[in-house]
């Protein structure tokens, strides 16, 4: 009966209700090491989306609960027949994962045990979706499913569901990441700062990062870029019937590895070039010169031998006090000196301590990773130098290249 009112909505007549299987790549490994379980109607016609019935609010639960127990037990009892299996990546919503949470039910759990399946390498994924339900109700089946030997992952980090708070309560083992918002992040400096939080977010809670919807090489870039351990999407393959040959993309994803290591170590061997010339300078312009009581008099001595691309330049001590102005260039390529900035404290800088520690006689120059300037929103990199003992130079300048662009 619950079929015949599915059927009301979605007519699958001749068609056969499948779970189909999209590979999961790990690039440590370049190998495929999961796949994800998506529903399939399958006809004549070739196989169809389940995707707009599950996410067809009009239908009852009930109706989706009954698909989706279908195509799990489909796939588990595929996945425990495998000698080598693969991480099982298995979506469930909140909101059926609260109700069962309620009634003491896990059916998941019951289908690993009913065909044997290994928990250690099934991913429940929790999806995004509005979510009303109690936080230590669903924290404490996560929990079960956790004790079970089960992996956590949550997926469409960064919209709905996924806030930071239920992240930190979670705790999952993978953070899954929707290509769609790295692609917004070629038009807009700010997204690329987000993507690159989730990668630090990540590291801070023991996660992987693992970027699905990669279509094209660019997409692949982007998520290497920004992180990730694990891809999926159509530049691999479509999801299908069958698991295949865990080497099947291994030369795509290591010649993109390669090129992107190769373009990294260029691009960073210029910046630090960058930074040692100009640690030259200030040897050259020290000599004979009075520090720090004539700071800014010092600084717009080296002002003219700045590239056009530097922006900023001012002395700190080793306490992070500024000793000196600000000595800014406008838009117009005029320097202007200003004073408000003198005294200020930098230590709070997540780069000030580590860039003091390094900077001694063998390194006398150190180079930030790009970031977004907090004024001018620009993409930029920071030049330490050490310009005696206790005397640190911090130098601004815009990272011409964006962070999408530096390899292409």
């Amino acid at each position: 009966m619950r079929r015949a009112r599915c059927r009301q909505v979605f007519d699958w007549t001749g068609e056969t209700l499948a779970a189909y299987y999209q590979p999961i790549i790990a690039l440590d490994t370049r190998r495929i090491e999961g796949y994800e379980v998506l529903g399939r109607a399958v006809g004549e016609k070739g196989p169809r989306s389940l995707g707009p019935f599950f996410g067809d609010d009009a239908i009852p639960m009930e109706d989706h609960l009954l698909v989706d127990r279908l195509l799990r037990e489909q796939a588990i009892a595929k996945h425990a027949c495998q000698e080598n299996p693969p991480l099982l990546f298995l979506n469930l919503k909140p909101a059926w994962i609260y109700r069962q949470g309620e009634k003491g039910e896990l059916y998941t759990l019951d289908l690993i045990a009913k065909h044997h399946a290994d928990p250690a390498r099934i991913v429940i994924e929790i999806t995004e979706e509005s979510f009303h339900g109690s936080m230590d109700v669903l924290r404490e089946v996560v929990d079960r499913y956790r004790a079970a030997g089960c992996l956590i992952a949550i997926d469409d980090v960064g919209s709905g569901f996924s806030s930071a708070d239920r992240i930190a309560q979670i705790q999952p083992n993978l953070l899954k990441i929707d290509m769609h918002i790295v692609k917004r992040s070629g038009t807009h400096n700010g997204y690329y700062g987000v993507l690159r939080s989730f990668s630090e977010l990540a590291e801070q809670i023991g996660a992987s990062l693992l970027f699905e919807g990669v279509e094209t090489r660019e997409d692949l870039e982007r998520a290497i870029q920004s992180g990730a351990r694990y891809v999926q999407g159509f530049l691999f393959a479509r999801a299908g019937a069958d698991f295949i040959g865990p080497a099947s993309f291994a030369a795509v994803i290591e010649n993109e590895l390669d090129r992107n290591l190769r373009q990294l170590a260029h691009t960073e061997r210029w910046w630090q070039q960058q930074a040692e010339r100009l640690a030259e300078h200030l040897q050259t312009i020290m000599l004979g010169a009075v520090l720090p009581e004539k700071a800014d008099d010092w600084l717009e001595l080296l002002i003219p031998h700045l590239k056009s691309s530097c922006t900023k330049v001012y002395l700190c001590n080793e306490e992070g006090i500024q000793l000196s102005a600000n000595f800014s260039r406008g838009e117009d390529g005029v320097w202007k000196r200003e004073e408000e900035y003198r005294y200020a404290n930098w230590s709070w800088r997540p780069y000030f301590v580590p860039n003091l520690v390094q900077l001694g006689e063998s390194r006398r120059a150190i180079v930030s990773r790009s970031y977004t300037d907090l004024d001018s929103r620009a993409w930029i990199r920071s030049v330490s130098v050490l310009v005696r003992p206790g005397l640190i130079l911090f130098a601004d300048s815009k990272d011409e290249v964006s962070p999408w662009e530096a390899s292409s």
